[in-house]
C-alpha cells in the first residue's frame, strides 16, 4: 500500500504490518492514542524508550510525543511502526539533523514493542525497515543510536549489524547506585 513516498508506506512481514509516516496529517487521533499507549506501556515494563523513571502515564508521554509528530517531515524525520490488524505492536523515530555537517546520518529513537508482543521479531524488523528507509528514501550513509546498557541492547543491535563506537560510563542515573552506561551504536548503510 503506498500514498506517495512522503505520506505513508506499507510493508508486509509474516504476522503484522510495517507503516512508515513522514506526515503530521497522516497521524490520526487513533494512531496518536495507539502510539502514546505503547509508549507508556512499553515505559512502565521498564523498556528503555526515553523515560528513564516509570510508572509514566499519558500526561508525561503526550507532550514528547507530540513534540515528534509536529517534527515529522519526509526529508529529516519518519515514524516506523507495526501493527497486527488496527493493534500498534511497535514503533520507532528516525531523524537526521539538518546541519550540513551531519546531514549524511540519522538518530534512530525510542525503538519499542509493546510488551505483550516480544520475542515475535517486531524490533529488528522495525530496525531493518529504518536501514532500508535511511539509506533508499531518505539518502543517509549511516545510523547512529544510543542503548542503556544493563538491557541488553548492544547485543540485540550488533546481531543486526551495529556495532558500538562508544560509551559514556554512568551516564545513566535510574535509581540512586544504579547508573547505566550509555552505549553509542553506529550501523554503516
Amino acid at each position: 500500500m503506498s500514498v506517495g513516498p512522503a505520506r505513508l508506506r506499507a510493508m508486509t512481514t509474516d504476522s503484522f504490518h510495517l507503516h512508515q509516516v513522514a506526515s503530521a496529517r497522516d497521524i490520526d487521533a487513533h494512531v496518536r492514542q495507539a502510539l502514546l499507549e505503547c509508549w507508556v506501556d512499553v515505559t512502565n515494563d521498564g523498556g528503555a524508550a526515553g523515560f528513564p523513571l516509570p510508572p509514566i502515564g499519558t500526561q508525561q508521554a503526550a507532550p514528547a510525543l507530540d513534540t515528534i509528530i509536529e517534527g515529522l517531515a519526509p526529508h529529516t524525520s519518519r515514524l516506523l511502526t507495526a501493527w497486527d490488524g488496527s493493534e500498534l505492536v511497535g514503533w520507532l523515530h528516525l531523524r537526521r539533523d539538518s546541519s550540513p555537517l551531519t546531514a549524511h546520518w540519522g538518530t534512530v529513537h525510542h525503538v519499542q514493542t509493546h510488551p505483550s508482543m516480544r520475542g515475535r521479531g517486531i524490533g529488528a524488523a522495525l530496525t531493518a525497515h529504518a536501514h532500508h528507509v535511511a539509506a533508499h528514501e531518505m539518502g543517509l550513509e549511516q545510523l547512529h543510536l544510543a542503548a542503556r546498557a544493563g538491557a541488553g541492547l548492544e547485543t540485540f543491535y550488533a546481531r543486526l549489524g551495529w556495532r558500538e563506537i562508544g560509551r559514556w560510563p554512568g551516564a545513566l542515573r535510574l535509581a540512586p547506585g544504579d547508573d547505566r552506561d550509555e552505549i553509542l551504536m553506529l550501523l554503516h548503510l
